[in-house]
């Protein structure tokens, strides 16, 4: 049985994060993507525990308090953040535990945990990300921009992750993500 890991991936909107953790959890059989807490309403469709845990903001601060996230953040008036009981009890049974969050949560996540593994997905070029954010049509001018502004500073952190991929070829970038997880989980 192979040891259980915690791998915390970031990388700016548009990099395709949530795709190759997609294609991750395919490749690599031990692999479990957390399921973060949210103090905002279920979403038609999501579920309790698949898609969020939904607490009041009660519930949330409570467990806030006593340590039981590995990292938190409020976003428009609602708490987000990653239970750490769970990463726990996954990463005892021997699991590959991925975290997809921002840069900051990775930050948060690294005090809690020294010895998770920060990966950063990053984009071929700012024009190209400019191009998959402005291709999605979902977002208007302004949204788009501040995604921008955002990927700069976060691609100004990069270097404090211990591994770092170019998303310009997605299966190659699966390749690669799969085998570094794959070479950690080996080495314990």
């Amino acid at each position: 049985m192979r040891h259980g890991n915690l791998f915390v991936v970031s990388g700016p909107s548009g990099t395709g994060k949530g795709t190759l953790i997609a294609r991750l959890l395919e490749e690599v059989p031990d692999a479990w993507l957390s399921v973060s807490a949210t103090t905002r309403r279920p979403r038609p469709g999501e579920e309790e525990g698949v898609s969020y845990y939904f607490l009041t903001k009660e519930e949330f601060l409570s467990l806030a308090e006593e340590g039981g996230f590995l990292e938190w953040a409020e976003y428009s008036g609602n708490c987000y953040g990653t239970p750490r009981a769970s990463v726990e009890r996954e990463m005892a049974a021997g699991r590959q535990v991925i975290l997809e969050i921002d840069v900051q949560g990775a930050f948060q996540v690294r005090e809690k945990m020294p010895e998770a593994h920060l990966v950063f997905i990053e984009p071929p070029s700012l024009e190209e990300l400019e191009r998959r954010l402005r291709g999605r049509g979902t977002e208007t001018d302004d949204v788009v921009d501040m995604r921008m502004r955002t990927a700069l500073v976060e691609l100004s952190q990069k270097m404090e992750y211990d591994y770092r991929l170019v998303n310009d070829d997605l299966d190659e970038a699966t390749r690669q993500l799969v085998a570094y997880v794959n070479e950690i989980a080996e080495q314990q």
